[in-house]
């Protein structure tokens, strides 16, 4: 029985008899745990004292005989997960057994070789955004869309189309211009002469990996073209509608600095982007071997392809796969509850566990907090996090290493918080610390 990130292990063996005993475990609440056991003597008896249970979470182990009433005894250990015996229920969501974590962990090992590889081809051509890299990943895993904000040359166009350029995938790259129009991005009626019909053409979104360079810079009515193509993963072009191929992917990329000749995302667009990285300047010793490899006229940016598509969709399928205790599942509600203005702070009762640990001053801070489909995108991309390290299991860290990148565009701040210099990765942070990590 895996419990939250850590395990239940069992050592000891029985005195009574020199069969082993036979256990079911099953928690019945957080602290309480029944013992059935069959097979340990004639008269079926327990020998308790040779038996202790162990909890292991947080490299805290805590260890009580079985039966007994002792307190708990804490030891440092580390975060790897052991072998136990047995199968049980945390209430009513069946846990899976030791064989079933092991077969997870085996296949994300397998699954995730891939994604190794196609990080290191990127990076033979990018260097020191190692963050931005991993996001690409995780959208990539979550199938979800990735926007990628940061002032012009740190290397965001470049790392989108290096890393489409290592996957065995059709790539198109979209250059977003005020006179584009909706029929440049998803095609368009052509009329035929000869025939008198109408046939349809389509636009560069029919693709794998679309890059939408300079997202901004298109007014809103061609952003929104992408709507539909981002969230139903479908085109419609006169009276047909076209399935996009799988996998399907937005990457795009905007620069936060220019005002002029700029549109800001529609807010309904924003919210399609599972993550928006913010991509930062590299460190000294980071920009002094990007000027040892790209100080050149002619650099070497070429990647191979190295990753095929059915083994993107066999990595999403293990990832889907991981998983995640309830009392994580009831965290990440917890978090994104905890983003929401409650009534528009007008309720002081609060409605979740997570808006009765926030503080007092978000209620001024936050217009508007996250919707559940921030819910779902914490959890695919917890679930993703917990792929990239190796693991068969999600943990609350792998939570709070997505949480920024998932809320920071769904959660709107108020006139008061920017009058205080806050932006909403501030008031995620706060969150964050204040909701309690089970």
């Amino acid at each position: 029985m895996d419990w939250l990130g850590g395990e239940l292990r069992w050592r000891g063996e029985c005195l009574a008899a020199a069969l082993p005993a036979v256990m079911c475990c099953q928690y019945i609440t957080n602290e309480t745990l029944l013992i059935d056991s069959v097979g340990c003597g004639a008269a079926g008896s327990l020998c308790e004292t040779a038996l202790h249970r162990e909890r292991v979470y947080g490299g805290i182990t805590e260890t009580r005989p079985i039966g007994g009433a002792g307190p708990m005894v804490g030891t440092q250990v580390g975060d790897s997960m052991s072998e136990y015996s047995g199968t049980g229920t945390v209430g009513s969501e069946p846990q899976p057994g030791v064989a079933d974590i092991d077969a997870i962990a085996q296949e994300v090992e397998r699954t995730s070789a891939p994604m190794q590889i196609l990080a290191s081809a990127v990076e033979t051509v990018v260097v020191g955004q190692s963050a931005m890299v991993e996001g690409l990943l995780i959208g990539l895993l979550c199938n979800g869309h990735v926007l990628l904000e940061g002032v012009p040359g740190l290397a965001k166009t470049l790392t989108v189309s290096s890393l489409a350029s290592a996957i065995h995938a059709q790539f198109k790259r979209i250059q977003f211009t005020p006179d584009l129009l909706p029929a440049d991005l998803i095609g368009t009626l052509i009329y035929n002469p000869k025939e008198g019909t109408f046939a349809p053409r389509k636009g560069p979104v029919f693709a794998n990996i679309v890059l939408a360079d300079e997202i901004n810079r298109a007014p809103a009515k061609v952003q929104s073209a992408l709507l539909e193509a981002m969230q139903e993963r479908q085109v419609t072009i006169g009276d047909e509608t076209y399935p996009l191929p799988e996998p399907f992917l937005v990457l795009a990329t905007q620069n936060p600095i220019e005002q002029e000749g700029t549109y800001p995302l529609p807010e309904a667009q924003v919210d399609r982007f599972m993550l928006k990285l913010k991509i930062t300047y590299p460190s000294r010793e980071e920009e002094r071997a990007v000027l040892d490899r790209m100080a050149s006229s002619a650099p070497a940016t070429a990647v191979e392809a190295v990753v095929g598509t059915d083994e993107i969709i066999g990595a999403r399928r293990a990832a889907d796969r991981i998983y995640i205790d309830s009392r994580v599942r009831d965290y990440i509600v917890d978090v994104v509850h905890a983003t929401r203005k409650p009534d528009g702070g007008r309720d002081a009762h609060p409605t979740s566990s997570g808006e009765a640990h926030r503080p007092k001053e978000l209620d001024r801070l936050i217009d508007f907090g996250a919707s559940p489909r921030a819910t779902l995108a914490l959890t695919l991309g917890a679930r993703a996090k917990a792929f990239l390290a190796g693991r068969g299991y999600v943990t609350p860290q792998d939570v709070k290493g997505v949480a920024l990148d998932v809320l920071r565009h769904r959660v709107m701040v108020s006139y008061e918080a920017e009058a205080e210099g806050l932006t909403s990765d501030d008031v995620v942070r706060m969150v964050l610390d204040h909701v309690p990590v089970p």
